[in-house]
């Protein structure tokens, strides 16, 4: 079996290669990627060609690597920078019709493509919904559109393709924990902040589904296996609640509203203090609990880790300043930050970090 993996080096993709090395062991798979990582686990043995979705030129790298191939993984996925949003867009929407049309032209039997359910409809906040959901997006959102126009793209795909498309809740793992200080502090503000955080601002309302990296990795595995096709809400039992987060960082909770969040988020991103864009906010306190019936009873699947114990993951990643070996998976670095802050501070460059 030959697999093409989109993305093989971030969050997820270093779990899906980490399953498939477990499931396929002699599978050949493409590993896609802007940048190479180091020939190391889970990263040996793989195939790697680099390749930028946000390029016009990118269809015709695509077209090669996916020559052969019996499933694509479309994991691909462009958070920065935040104030580019016509790259975002190029990357996230653009991209993957690129990778969809690549697909077709090298006829790939099988398109797995990782959705998110932040492409739901506002209106079910706190209450579990399936895959019938209205899926267009909370607006504020420059993810949740883009994920939800990817959506779209796939509709118009010609039927000969098996495609699957997975919407996990919030995805995360232990290594991730520096990553996601890159991207959430302030460029000057040092990752130890985290351990002396003396309270949370946060609405008590907030309850967010979850899942954990390798339990999206399994999933994908199980929709290789049975050649599945058509949307799986991915979501571990218990959620992620307000309660969670503060019992994670081990402090209490200073009640605040989540427009009062929103409109503080807004403010510091504008004034270029904040790198977080209010979108997350507003898609945080949007995005419905989902129902992952359809993914036990068609897939078999099912988390291994329930929602505060991702969390918990996450949170001591944080603290630890834990990283992988690839790119998107690296440290935190006081040098990583200072560039960041020179290039985001007033000019954007249209390329991510």
């Amino acid at each position: 079996m030959r697999i093409a993996v989109t993305g093989a080096s971030g969050n997820v993709g270093t779990a899906v290669l980490r399953a498939l090395r477990a499931a396929y062991p002699d599978a050949q798979v493409v590993g896609l990627s802007r940048r190479r990582p180091p020939q190391e686990p889970p990263f040996d043995g793989v195939t790697w060609v680099q390749v930028d979705l946000a390029s016009e030129d990118s269809e015709t790298i695509l077209l090669d690597a996916f020559s052969g191939v019996d499933a694509v993984v479309h994991l691909a996925i462009a958070f920065q920078p935040m104030r580019d949003r016509r790259y975002l867009r190029r990357v996230n929407v653009d991209g993957t019709e690129r990778v969809a049309r690549a697909c077709e032209a090298a006829g790939v039997g099988h398109l797995v493509h990782l959705s998110s359910g932040g492409i739901y409809a506002p209106g079910a906040y706190g209450v579990e919904v399936d895959e019938s959901w209205p899926r267009t997006g909370v607006e504020a959102s420059t993810y949740s559109m883009d994920k939800a126009a990817a959506e779209d793209v796939l509709d118009g795909l010609s039927t000969r393709m098996r495609v699957a498309r997975l919407r996990p809740g919030l995805i995360s793992q232990y290594s991730f924990g520096s990553a996601l200080l890159r991207y959430a502090l302030p460029d000057l503000v040092p990752s130890s902040i985290v351990d002396v955080v003396p309270f949370l601002p946060i609405d008590r309302s907030f309850v967010v589904p979850a899942v954990h990296s390798d339990d999206v990795a399994d999933a994908v595995v199980r929709v290789l296996q049975r050649r599945a096709s058509g949307p799986f809400n991915l979501a571990a039992p218990t959620p992620v609640r307000a309660d969670t987060v503060a019992d994670a960082f081990g402090v209490r909770i200073v009640p605040t509203p989540k427009r009062v969040l929103s409109n503080a988020v807004r403010v510091g991103f504008t004034a270029h203090v904040l790198p977080i864009h209010h979108g997350w906010v507003e898609l945080a306190f949007e995005t419905p609990l989902l129902n992952a019936a359809r993914a036990r009873n068609e897939l078999g699947w099912q988390a291994s880790k329930d929602g505060p114990a991702v969390l918990r993951d996450t949170v001591r990643g944080m603290q630890d300043r834990a990283f992988g070996d690839s790119p998107p998976m690296r440290k935190r670095t006081i040098s990583d930050t200072a560039r960041s802050f020179v290039r985001r501070g007033f000019v954007s460059r249209g390329r991510p970090s």
